[in-house]
């Protein structure tokens, strides 16, 4: 295979509302497009087209409209994904040719458009297999420099599946999935410089035979499939406590791997003074449950509380810990502390390995989001630790840090936005 390159030129300025089609079309006649051939046009003149701009000054504005979730972030570089499942700088949000004053934003349908243009490009060309790609320029993970990728495809296939097809050994192919799109997009980027005024390319000698056609949303990894979904500080502000879950179970993989996190926690006096109970089973969580329930009976009767008021808050404390796939509960020794005569160092001894069991906790927690997982710390088992101990059938030394009730992310994952963090009200410098 030999791929030929072949940048179009003479393209005016893009205004709003303009025919992109017709303008591509009469510019790329003079490179003779063929039957095969793939037309690729960059994010910004469609984008320009669409009338996908703004002012300048509603550039932060327009980076946060676009952001369905920051992955990372740095000073006043933020990386984003978009609604379209792109992950790139600011939301793609963009100065570079456009003129003064103005940002572009990414197309809102950019398979949507690339579609549209393949259509009447292929009629006002005279061709049939066409494809179009809409490319924009993305930085990498792990590497320097940018490349350009394709954001919207029509016509051919974005991922060329060669599994199970063999290699030059006749060895069979295991995980090949070739980027076909992106290899395209980043070819044409060779001759579409920044300041050379080119935004179309066509593209020669690719070929796709075999291959249903797709669309750029096929490069979209998908998120339960994404080890690297956001950065380590962004994870602690997206970690959130969620009540409710969805279908499934959570492996024993899962909950081992959460723990090992949490043991990792700041330890008292290397003494690692905790333990975790995982339940999953019906009869183990009802044990528990019925526990709880209970003791936490006994107490509001005995503050007065009535049938009614008992009942509503036992079923709401049901609704979480009892829908919950599986319950962790988190438990705490001091066996390790160092003895002091007197109240005030002992006391403070045992916040010490309190502490160090609620470090654990979150590490717990964060973990599990880290893995895709929905939890929620609940107090519970911290009135009750005299019963948690019988069911759990552990001795008196260990005490109870409340229950972790974990499972799969409910669609949508948080119902409710976290709280702003107002930062004076969090911290004073002295």
């Amino acid at each position: 295979m030999s791929l030929e390159v072949v940048p179009v030129r003479g393209l005016p300025e893009i205004q709003p509302g303009a025919d992109l089609a017709t303008i591509v079309a009469e510019a790329a006649r003079a490179v003779g497009v063929r039957d095969g051939d793939v037309v690729v046009v960059t994010q910004k003149i469609v984008s320009k087209a669409e009338g996908r701009l703004v002012a300048e000054a509603e550039r932060a504005d327009a980076v946060a409209s676009e952001t369905v979730r920051v992955v990372a972030s740095r000073e006043d570089l933020v990386i984003t994904e978009t609604r379209h499942g792109l992950i790139c700088a600011n939301a793609g949000v963009d100065a570079s040719n456009v003129p003064g004053g103005l940002v572009s934003l990414l197309p809102t349908d950019p398979d949507g458009s690339a579609a549209m243009l393949r259509g009447a490009l292929a009629e006002l060309l005279g061709v049939e297999r066409l494809g179009v790609i809409v490319t924009d320029t993305f930085g990498r993970p792990w590497r320097e420099g940018l490349v350009d990728v394709a954001i919207g495809v029509a016509g051919l296939p974005a991922l060329v599946d060669l599994r199970g097809t063999p290699d030059r050994d006749e060895r069979a192919l295991e995980a090949t999935i070739v980027a076909l799109a992106d290899q395209i997009a980043a070819a044409a980027g060779i001759v579409m410089g920044k300041a050379d005024g080119v935004p179309v390319a066509v593209v020669r000698g690719t070929t796709w035979a075999g291959h249903a056609e797709g669309s750029a949303a096929d490069l979209v990894r998908p998120a339960e499939l994404d080890l690297f979904r956001e950065s380590p500080m962004q994870a602690l502000h997206a970690r959130r406590t969620i009540r409710s879950f969805g279908d499934g179970d959570v492996s024993r993989a899962v909950v081992a791997e959460a723990v090992a996190a949490a043991c990792t926690a700041p330890a008292p006096h290397h003494t690692r003074p905790w333990r975790f109970v995982a339940l999953d089973t019906p009869a183990s969580k009802r044990a528990l449950l019925a526990a709880i329930a209970d003791a936490w009976r006994a107490d509001l009767r005995a503050d007065g509380t009535d049938e009614d008021t008992i009942a509503r808050r036992v079923a709401r404390s049901d609704s979480v810990l009892g829908a919950a796939p599986t319950l962790i509960v988190p438990l705490v020794r001091f066996a390790g502390s160092h003895p002091y005569a007197d109240a005030e160092r002992a006391g403070a001894e045992r916040e010490m390995f309190l502490l160090s069991g609620g470090a654990a906790i979150q590490n717990l927690l964060l973990a599990l989001h880290a893995r895709g997982i929905a939890s929620c710390w609940i107090s519970s088992t911290l009135f009750c630790q005299q019963e948690t101990r019988a069911v759990l059938g552990l001795g008196d030394e260990w005490y109870a840090l409340g229950t972790v009730a974990c499972g799969p992310m409910p669609k949508g994952g948080a119902s409710r936005p976290r709280p702003s963090i107002e930062l004076d009200a969090f911290l004073r410098w002295s």
